[in-house]
């Protein structure tokens, strides 16, 4: 897809669910405020297109916890996460704050998840073509790891396999999409999205 005709496409979609969604994201920020201790948003800095740093932004859904350095989320109930965090995560709700990433031309509504620096830096030089391109708040690896935080947990090392397994896969699936997107496409893997949400 061209890029102008993408970013109206993302100004566009991203303005309208703003306005759609203002009740329900006015809702969920006053009940994390009653839920737990801690700020509304979760920032965490993200490595975007062209390898530069940004502020990813989600609703938090995790308890404040000093110390805490893991990046990875292990299992649904990982005992970080708060009560409304789980239903929030489990229905990719605290990820509308990111409508705000892709207002900014931060992201674009599909295109690789973006990723931590930890991670990236592990990438290799072919690897790292998916970082020509805005990352996006869904994607083609978004569909087919909707239940990662559940491989992590089965797994006997779960940093490792995240590593040697599932950024392989997801990489995969962004060269995928980087060689073959139009605007049919965008729609479909929103769409596909939407399903695995509902069915999840």
């Amino acid at each position: 897809m061209k890029k102008n005709k993408k970013r109206v496409f993302d100004v566009v979609l991203a303005s309208l669910c703003l306005i759609l969604f203002s009740p329900l994201l006015i809702l969920i920020a006053i009940l994390v405020k009653l839920d737990s201790k801690g700020p509304i948003i979760f920032k965490q800095i993200r490595v975007g297109r062209n390898m530069k740093d940004f502020h990813l932004v989600k609703f938090r859904t995790m308890c404040v916890v000093q110390g805490s350095h893991s990046l990875l989320t292990i299992g649904n109930h990982d005992n970080r996460i708060t009560k409304l965090g789980y239903w929030l995560r489990k229905y990719k709700l605290d990820e509308l704050p990111q409508l705000l990433n892709v207002l900014k031309g931060q992201m674009s509504f599909v295109g690789p998840r973006p990723e931590v620096r930890k991670y990236v830096n592990l990438y290799n030089d072919a690897q790292r073509y998916v970082l020509s391109v805005k990352p996006g708040i869904t994607d083609w690896a978004s569909v087919e790891f909707c239940n990662e935080n559940e491989l992590l947990k089965h797994a006997e090392d779960p940093e490792t396999y995240y590593i040697e397994r599932i950024i392989p896969a997801k990489i995969e699936q962004n060269m995928r999409y980087i060689n073959h997107n139009d605007i049919l496409t965008d729609f479909r893997i929103i769409w596909l999205t939407i399903n695995r949400i509902v069915i999840n």
